[in-house]
């Protein structure tokens, strides 16, 4: 904290256990936990500066103007932050993203998370790890898990006090994305769910069956199965995208080459490889493995989309100047 500027970084995560569904909207409380895994590449890197003269908040992604529902997220945000601050300044906000937004691949979480640490500093807020996963909630839901290093668990919570991530102990594991489709999808995140909730018959039994998954995930993650955890992540992934396509009017994520590469990892498998395919809302597939055959998964999948391997990575957390310059320069030169 100081002078007014708070400058973030943050990293998107992939739920294992999927958070699909609010109890409490206004609030961003889901329906049910999940458990998720924090990447250690696709940064976020969010720069939030105080202007007292300003009369508005100005916010800048990816060295353009934002506009529309974008921006009005983050001044929606900030607003919090002032009143948790009892500030009435307003702020110039720059953030960079790394992967593609709105693709599938939680930009939003990286996103939020990075904007509650450096929003927070800026504001002159000390919070505690439990409290900027609390206050990221607040923007997007799964950001709440990206404040914490590697696995995570969202505990739902039926409070703001009782609704947050904190971390939780699992194997060493990678993540093969395979990103298919890079652009902004047709229905977002957030209408989607509203939609899933107000119209799948099957919602109730989705919520139900996601705290049972969250039960049998803690205790595989606990005993270190990898096959384990992947199979119940795998199965959990389906139920998700299933109910999805169930609400009225139905909603398709997953593309041809998404079910090719669930396909491809089933094979692999059967081949004896260690290989789970997950897939949040979007047709972009992380693949779930052991850091000694990552390698060996991505070159089985590299003609079917693009593959980067992950692996466990910080949770959101400040950064100097010259760390962020580097992003924010090269997204405004188009590099």
């Amino acid at each position: 904290m100081s002078n007014g500027v708070g400058i973030a970084r943050a990293y998107p995560n992939m739920a294992l256990v999927k958070y699909w569904g609010k109890r409490d909207e206004a609030m961003m409380l889901p329906a049910a936990g999940s458990i998720s895994m924090t990447f250690d590449t696709y940064a976020t890197t969010t720069r939030v500066e105080l202007d007292p003269t300003a009369q508005s908040d100005t916010v800048e992604l990816n060295g353009q103007v934002a506009g529309g529902d974008a921006a009005a997220r983050v001044v929606a945000f900030l607003d919090i932050v002032r009143e948790m601050a009892g500030s009435q300044s307003r702020a110039h906000t720059v953030t960079v993203n790394e992967a593609p937004t709105a693709a599938g691949l939680a930009s939003s979480a990286s996103g939020f998370s990075a904007l509650a640490v450096a929003a927070s500093r800026a504001y002159g807020l000390d919070l505690d790890q439990a409290a900027l996963s609390r206050l990221a909630r607040r923007g997007s839901g799964s950001a709440a898990r990206s404040v914490v290093d590697g696995m995570a668990i969202w505990h739902a919570g039926d409070t703001d006090v009782e609704s947050f991530a904190e971390p939780i102990d699992a194997p060493d594991m990678r993540l093969v994305i395979v990103t298919v489709n890079a652009a902004q999808k047709a229905v977002s995140s957030r209408e989607a769910m509203r939609r899933t909730a107000a119209t799948s018959p099957f919602y109730g039994e989705w919520v139900t069956c996601t705290e049972e998954t969250l039960e049998r995930m803690v205790a595989a993650c606990a005993s270190g199965g990898v096959d384990e955890i992947g199979r119940i992540a795998e199965t959990h992934a389906l139920r998700m995208h299933a109910v999805i396509q169930s609400c009225d009017p139905p909603i398709r994520y997953l593309s041809p080459r998404s079910h090719e590469i669930f396909d491809a990892v089933a094979a692999l498998r059967d081949a004896g490889t260690t290989a789970w395919a997950t897939a949040d809302a979007g047709p972009n597939v992380a693949v779930l493995t052991t850091p000694a055959e990552a390698d060996a998964v991505a070159g089985a999948l590299a003609d079917l989309g693009t593959v980067r391997v992950v692996g466990p990575g910080h949770g959101a957390r400040a950064i100097d100047e010259e760390t962020a310059r580097a992003a924010f320069d090269a997204a405004r030169s188009g590099t």
